[in-house]
């Protein structure tokens, strides 16, 4: 392999310059039109954190019933394997204090302009339901394991994902698999970035010999 196809991150409809439009609200929807979207053009990898790994494993199930070229990687972040999934939730139905109340709860503090600013707490909660109606409906794939390398990840001091969870990605390929743990929470990856990335071009530099 002599290069690598790099695209810019996916953004569905709801989220950065598209968060004026109506976003998804189940996964076989989100799923489905980006397949209908992607044009994967191998060699490539997928990376997806919290909903987006589940987004991503289930985005490689549909290329592969399509027929079209899978990722030579796919990392998966901070997100339980697929059957530990526990739909039901009614996160998205909690109204907006109570909402931001439970997300800081679990993650991070989030930025003060946020709970300030009547119209962009408006538009970011908006795209917050409805990945929460996604997660509250995800019944995941039933499919055989994925044949190729998956990189699971995640933060050590997590509160909504252990290592165990994380650890339970194991029987989804029949590839090698490979957890990789960093000190943190659930966005661990802000402490990390130069660790990561140093990881992730050693992995690449290795797929383009």
């Amino acid at each position: 392999m002599s290069s690598l196809t790099t695209s810019d991150p996916v953004q569905p409809p709801g989220r950065g310059s598209r968060i004026e439009e109506q976003p998804f609200t189940s996964m076989p929807d989100l799923v489905a039109a980006l397949a209908d979207e992607v044009k994967p053009e191998p060699p490539y990898v997928l990376f997806g954190h919290s909903l987006g790994a589940a987004v991503s494993y289930e985005l490689v199930l549909a290329l592969r019933e399509r027929g079209l070229p899978l990722p030579e990687r796919l990392y998966l972040s901070a997100h339980r394997a697929p059957h530990l999934t526990r739909p039901g939730g009614k996160l998205a139905d909690l109204d907006d204090d109570a909402l931001l109340a439970e997300i800081e709860e679990q993650n991070d503090p989030l930025p003060a302009e946020l709970r300030d600013d009547p119209d962009w707490r408006e538009l970011a909660l908006g795209g917050l339901r409805a990945d929460l109606r996604i997660v509250d409906s995800y019944a995941p794939s039933q499919s055989d394991p994925l044949s190729g390398p998956v990189i699971v990840m995640g933060g050590d001091q997590d509160p909504t994902v252990s290592e165990t969870d994380l650890g339970a990605w194991r029987p989804y390929t029949t590839g090698t698999f490979e957890l990789r743990m960093f000190s943190g929470g659930h966005f661990y990856f802000r402490e990390h970035l130069d660790d990561i990335h140093r990881q992730f071009t050693a992995d690449l530099a290795g797929l383009a010999q």
